[in-house]
């Protein structure tokens, strides 16, 4: 490649003060230029916000993988808008996420979590009560009871003091009430300070009141010096010296200052672990104070690390998360199949990079969309993967994932309508939907309704599925070869008992609708080639476990249920009997009121199975 490009300053580096576009896009060109590039592409350590920052990693990959040629004419096509587009990443701390790697939140939003931790009232005013007012009492509760041993070795004007001292800590420390009720021990031993204090004889009533009030404060903690009361006080006054929660939620906030707000971190342990010696010196918090788990647990969603890791470490914790992070992967599913790490790692970054753009390029709108499009990315799409490969494959994936690690959860829709973008590109058939009806009223169906409900039929009929739910799958298999979305419809309306056109924000008719369909997940083993790692039949165990999960509403339990029947339909015969050998010894240690509520529906999953290994058909089969 010709580097020679004109004027540059020599030396200078990616973000220097006042360098121009063009003069940076001429120093990128060069030998110490392009030997930069390469540097970075070796360490990751770069960032791009925009796509077209990745545009010069790519010429200097080009040139390495000896493309002379390609990456020439790449530098041409850049070159007319060297001027008023930066082409050049920007220098990194950390390393640019693998294509495999994803987190749930950034740090920057991490942050935002702690940020808006303000102090606790119902804290702040424990901690005056410990630190101002237990000590006060214990001075109070001492005074009496020397009043009570010996009256003439306490003065009047001991008593005094000790009331002002009380008026000035009521002013100073208002926090904290318990004090100010005149019921309480501590205000029944001030008003018969302020008799004494005053030289009056206390009442014979209030003489019984401050009696009883001193046994009662001596008999719950003991007498002031005494080794229990001594012990209570030691641990009272550990607890009231722990940091609050908003001073080390300020403190993990000074930590994470230094990094890429827009980017999740690989080093949670740095950030949560407890406070230093030089930390101590300049916040005043005590040294070795460990971070609590309400602070740590926004910094540990936005640990970056590969999806399986997340799912160990319990970072994606339900399958609503896994969509909430799914889009973020998908981003970069292409760069997944790259035989290059360097490239695949910068494929990923540009992908993650999609935003708005000021600037008037020589793409459409609609290959904006398409990052695919774009120059630097097209010029590396000889050593890329097959898009149709690529996208069935990460459909795979998600899918696996998502029934692995939470098969009673079906594939939320926030899921499916993150994986939607992906099917047409993988070739399915049938798209992925998020809502059965296209109309908030009325019976249309959606127009992706029909192919789903084939994809089940095909795959359900004659199981266990089918014969549980009453399906007759033949007859919705020639409603979708008739395109008759009206018939669907109906049929839906049909079995949920309503009479009549019901609207299609009937719940119980959308869940009609989910059941014929399976919710997307017969479309994505019909064609995508779904199976979970573990085996239907673990799927099938999970989704049991779902169902009777002491904690789970009525919807999550039926929800679960559904995803039984799917699971068990697909397992083989023997795999069909060790689950249900296995539900069965689960469901006879569960307790009395839970066993109770799933007879009948356990009942009817044997009945479904037995008249499939009998070869035999019910009134609930076609």
């Amino acid at each position: 490649m010709d580097t020679n490009t004109g004027h540059h300053p020599p030396g200078v580096g990616l973000t220097a003060p006042g360098l121009s576009d063009a003069d940076l896009f001429a120093h990128c060109l060069t030998d110490d230029g392009l030997a930069l590039l390469e540097s970075l592409l070796d360490s990751g350590r770069y960032e791009v916000r925009a796509p077209e920052h990745a545009a010069l990693l790519y010429v200097a990959w080009l040139r390495r993988a000896g493309q002379d040629a390609a990456a020439a004419e790449l530098v041409e096509e850049l070159r007319p808008f060297a001027a008023e587009v930066r082409f050049a990443p920007y220098p990194a701390e950390q390393p640019v996420p693998g294509p495999d790697a994803v987190h749930r939140l950034t740090v920057g939003e991490a942050a935002a979590a702690l940020a808006r931790r303000a102090p606790r009232p119902a804290v702040e005013a424990q901690r005056e009560a410990l630190t101002v007012w237990r000590p006060y009492e214990d001075e109070l509760l001492g005074h009496w009871l020397r009043i009570e041993a010996d009256p003439q070795a306490v003065t009047r004007a001991q008593g005094a003091a000790l009331l002002a001292r009380y008026r000035e800590l009521a002013a100073a420390h208002t926090r904290c009430t318990k004090h100010l009720n005149p019921k309480s021990n501590t205000a029944v031993l001030l008003r018969g300070l302020e008799e004494s204090a005053a030289g009056r004889e206390l009442p014979p009533r209030l003489a019984g009141l401050v009696r009883h009030a001193v046994a009662s404060m001596v008999a719950r903690r003991g007498r002031p010096g005494s080794a229990e009361h001594t012990r209570l006080r030691r641990e009272q006054a550990r607890q009231a010296a722990l940091p609050a929660h908003d001073e080390l939620a300020a403190l993990v906030l000074r930590r994470l200052a230094p990094l890429d707000t827009a980017r999740g971190t690989a080093d949670v342990g740095a950030l949560t672990g407890p406070v230093t010696a030089e930390e101590a010196r300049g916040t005043g918090l005590p040294v070795g104070a460990g971070i609590p788990p309400s602070i740590r647990a926004p910094v540990a969603a936005a640990v970056t690390a590969p999806l399986r890791t997340l799912l160990d470490t319990g970072a994606v914790p339900s399958a609503e998360v896994l969509g909430e992070v799914a889009a973020e992967l998908i981003a970069a599913h292409t760069a997944q199949g790259y035989a290059d790490e360097s490239l695949g790692a910068l494929v990923a970054a540009t992908y993650r990079a999609r935003r708005p753009h000021r600037y008037a390029l020589w793409w459409s709108r609609e290959h904006h969309e398409r990052i695919a499009s774009l120059p630097w990315v097209r010029a590396v799409a000889p050593w890329g993967p097959d898009p149709a490969v690529r996208a069935r494959a990460t459909l795979r994936t998600f899918a696996e994932v998502c029934v692995e690690g939470f098969p009673g959860a079906g594939l939320p829709d926030l899921l499916a309508a993150a994986l939607s973008d992906l099917a047409p590109l993988a070739g399915l058939p049938a798209p992925l939907l998020t809502e059965p009806f296209a109309a908030a009223y009325g019976t249309r169906t959606s127009p992706g309704l029909l192919p789903a409900a084939r994809a089940a039929g095909e795959l359900l009929r004659g199981t266990a599925y089918e014969r549980y739910h009453g399906i007759d799958y033949a007859q919705v298999l020639r409603l979708a070869a008739a395109a008759d979305h009206e018939g669907f419809a109906e049929l839906c309306v049909a079995r949920a008992g309503r009479t009549g056109p019901s609207p299609a924000g009937d719940a119980a008719v959308v869940e009609q609708a989910r059941i014929l369909t399976t919710s997307n997940l017969a479309t994505l083993v019909r064609y995508a080639d779904v199976s979970p790692p573990g085996g239907w039949e673990g799927a099938a165990r999970g989704a049991f476990a779902a169902a009777v999960r002491r904690s789970a509403t009525p919807a999550q339990t039926a929800r679960a249920w559904r995803q039984l029947l799917f699971h068990l339909s697909l397992c083989d015969a023997d795999g069909q009997r060790r689950a249900l050998a296995w539900i069965d010894d689960r469901a006879a240690r569960l307790p009395a009121r839970t066993a109770a509520g799933i007879t009948a529906p356990l009942a009817r999953l044997r009945r479904a199975v037995d008249r499939g290994a009998s070869g035999g058909s019910g009134p609930d089969s076609p």
